[in-house]
């Protein structure tokens, strides 16, 4: 093992015990991650402040509650904070996060809303001490990537923090992108883009030399103008901004390309070329209140724009409209969605044949359960490519990948690789989709996966349904090869929380009739 390798999993190996001695005094992933953010975040701006980088970066002074800067206080720099010990270290960085919570650009979006959790002053001593024992600004993209995607993705694992749901399988972000094969010079977005992952993996996939060569104006580009996501939660949104500006993507003079706001609310205006996400799972759109007699109430939250074809308190079928309004005429998509979009009826159904009009929906992968770190999702892939008006519909054509039936994945023992979805990218054919090969055939080989269905076909259906299978489930007839008990135990839990969350659904939707 070379030197640099040896030093990379040191360092990694430092972060990732400093993570279990603090979860001993109740500071969880979650926490942890956000103050290695503000810490990291503040080491490397001193890094950058010095020899060979010289670019000044004026720490705002100590502020008061009016957020105005304290006459004769002391920066908030790095070099200030690592001289501090004891009490005096504990208030200082507790003022420090607060002041700097209000400045402008990207220092002012990471330390949004900042607290300091680590209670032990001795504690948060070795930690900064951990940390200004490294070059981070040395240290490659890809050393610095992979400590915080490991600390995202154990985060996402603590059922308790809810993270997991801002959290997509990597493996399936790359296979999206590897289908999707983003191009230089042009925009990227992601209305919601919880800790970043389609943004790192389609930059990967561009800055990767065997793919392009890019020129200095195509890495200006891709380093500074090619993102644009919104991120709702504040604490997410932070751990984005980190895990890309950890990867090389924007900088400290940036604009800010991670929008706070809800993006279902307005159309911004924006139009890109390619959009890669997973909306948040859960159906309703709601928000809590308190009444006339001082109790929580909820109500359905619709979002009345002149860009959607149905007003729906349906959270995906929301995100499939605007989705569908981001995209410029010739841009393309790529959306994990839950089942209920393929088969709901009523606005569903409206918005499906909306979409099979207007764009060419031409490809629909059908997830297996066991890949999420939220239980009981159903989940699909759908790609589509928009296109300008037309009296006739675009899609002529909808091929789907069963990748659910007969497959079962865990996150611990079998969890999902880039390797299991090769099938799926091959049959995908991105070099031309219109030169595909079915697998599926009724009598030579009725166990296929990939398998077309005619515009025609899907309209004569039921509701427009494009909840399609045609494949048994062995576990039903072959009760001698059964999957594994942890297997079946995992799969019934899926289906009693698929079930469960159905029902939720019911009854907040007659508990809002009433």
């Amino acid at each position: 093992m070379s030197n640099e390798a040896n030093n990379t999993s040191s360092i990694i190996s430092k972060v990732w015990s400093f993570c279990t001695i603090l979860k001993d005094d109740g500071v969880g992933y979650g926490d942890y991650l956000e103050q290695l953010t503000y810490l990291l975040f503040l080491k490397m701006a001193d890094e950058f402040s010095k020899p060979p980088y010289n670019r000044k970066y004026n720490f705002p002074k100590l502020k008061n509650e009016k957020n105005e800067e304290i006459e004769d206080s002391e920066a908030c720099s790095w070099e200030n904070l690592k001289d501090k010990r004891g009490a005096e270290l504990e208030s200082f960085y507790t003022a420090l996060l607060r002041s700097l919570s209000s400045e402008k650009g990207i220092m002012g979006q990471i330390f949004t809303k900042s607290q300091n959790k680590i209670q032990d002053p001795a504690k948060l001593y070795k930690l900064i001490d951990m940390i200004d024992k490294e070059q981070w600004s040395m240290m490659g993209a890809d050393v610095k990537g992979k400590i915080y995607e490991g600390l995202l993705e154990k985060n996402a694992e603590d059922t308790k923090s809810g993270a997991g749901q801002y959290f997509t399988p990597r493996a399936l972000i790359r296979a999206m992108v590897e289908c999707m094969r983003p191009e230089p010079m042009k925009m990227i977005a992601d209305p919601a883009c919880g800790t970043g992952g389609f943004f790192l993996a389609a930059y990967d996939f561009i800055a990767n030399p065997k793919n392009y060569s890019l020129d200095r104006e195509q890495k200006e580009f891709l380093k500074h103008q090619t993102f644009y996501g919104n991120e709702i939660v504040a604490s997410t949104r932070r751990m984005a901004l980190m895990n890309l500006f950890l990867h090389n993507i924007g900088d400290f003079e940036s604009d800010n390309f991670i929008s706070p706001a809800d993006a279902l609310i307005s159309d911004s205006g924006l139009r890109v070329d390619y959009i890669l996400a997973n909306p948040p799972f859960g159906k309703k759109s709601s928000m809590t209140f308190t009444n006339d007699d001082g109790e929580q109430d909820t109500e359905d939250l619709t979002y009345n724009r002149q860009d959607f074809w149905v007003t729906t308190s349906n959270k995906q079928l929301n995100f499939v409209q605007h989705i569908r309004t981001m995209l410029k005429s010739d841009g393309k998509a790529a959306v994990v969605l839950p089942d209920n979009v393929l088969f709901e009826g009523g606005g569903g159904e409206t918005i499906r044949k909306k979409i099979l009009e207007t764009t060419n929906l031409h490809t629909i992968l059908r997830l297996p359960t066991g890949i999420f770190y939220k239980q009981g999702v159903k989940a699909n892939v759908l790609f589509f490519d928009n296109k300008p008006a037309s009296k006739d519909p675009w899609t002529k054509n909808i091929w789907i990948f069963d990748f659910r039936t007969n497959i079962h994945f865990t996150l611990k023992k079998n969890p999902l690789k880039l390797e299991d979805l090769s099938e799926f990218i091959t049959c995908y054919n991105a070099d031309n989709i219109h030169k595909r090969k079915e697998t599926y055939h009724a009598d030579t080989n009725p166990e296929g996966r990939w398998r077309k269905f005619t515009y025609d076909d899907i309209i004569a259906r039921d509701k427009t349904s494009l909840d399609i299978t045609w494949l048994k489930d062995k576990s039903l007839t072959d009760l001698d090869n059964l999957p594994d008990p942890d297997v079946l135990a995992n799969d019934i839990i899926e289906n009693l929380e698929s079930g469960i969350e159905s029902f939720r659904e019911i009854m907040l939707s007659i508990n809002s009739d009433k």
